[in-house]
């Protein structure tokens, strides 16, 4: 069976009532990847969820521990979170860097896929922060400077351009999307998927590993119920992460 970590994808908000005099807070937590993991786990892959609190200090910190997975995916997980768990920033202490760790393991034979978001690629006002980061090496795409969302809320139709094994049963016509990222495919990578001249789906390659970047959220805000509702919707993510681990059909 394909085993899929995936980290990210989770948030809490945080709200001020005032009413005249008064005011008080409430507070939600949230997760994002239920559509996701369904699709995948509809397919027949067992996905193991690290919302990104999580994340923060039980992602692997050693290749011994990646191991274990077919394909790590990041979703709106800033590169923050990796780079800084509790024992670096609150106890001062020495750690390996996870996401040198992940790009060494993917070169070694792993797979790789970012899934864009607030704090993905770049991310809004550039605070997910990738570029500067180790993983930015074996991602299939060079990533923009700053903040690299382009916002779509009138709705952008992506298109599929190529057959490929990582997008085998999906539709050339996509449902529209309100929002992705904007980043350039690497000369050696394959653009499988485009929207408005931008690329949304890349693959490639990395040492022995493969790798893929997915410009747009895996839910909501950027993926409209419309889409999330698709008949396409498993057939797009079960064959990008067959591919990406190596079982394509």
């Amino acid at each position: 069976m394909t085993r899929v970590l995936l980290a990210g994808e989770s948030w809490s908000t945080t709200s001020v009532h005032t009413k005249g005099f008064d005011s008080f807070s409430t507070s939600v937590y949230e997760e994002g990847a239920g559509d996701f993991i369904a699709a995948l786990e509809r397919g027949g892959v067992e996905v193991d969820f690290m919302p990104n609190h999580v994340a923060a200090n039980s992602f692997p910190f050693t290749a011994e521990e990646l191991r274990s997975y077919d394909v790590v995916v990041l979703s709106d997980i800033g590169a923050n979170t990796l780079l800084l768990p509790h024992r670096v920033f609150g106890q001062g202490l020495r750690t390996p860097d996870r996401l040198a760790v992940l790009a060494d393991w993917v070169r070694a034979g792993g797979s790789l896929l970012m899934v864009g978001g607030y704090l993905s690629f770049q991310g809004i006002e550039a605070k997910a922060n990738y570029r500067a980061t180790a993983l930015a090496a074996v991602l299939p795409v060079i990533l923009e400077v700053g903040d690299d969302r382009e916002e779509t809320p009138q709705g952008v139709s992506p298109r599929r351009l190529t057959r490929h094994p990582a997008v085998a049963g999906v539709p050339q016509e996509l449902p529209h999307i309100l929002g992705y990222q904007r980043f350039r495919a690497r000369p050696a990578a394959e653009t499988l998927i485009a929207v408005d001249g931008h690329p949304l789906l890349v693959v490639g390659e990395a040492g022995a590993g493969r790798t893929a970047a997915f410009a747009t959220d895996m839910g909501p805000h950027w993926l409209p119920a419309e889409f999330l509702a698709w008949d396409g919707f498993d057939a797009l993510w079960q064959s990008l992460i067959c591919w990406l681990a190596g079982k394509e059909q």
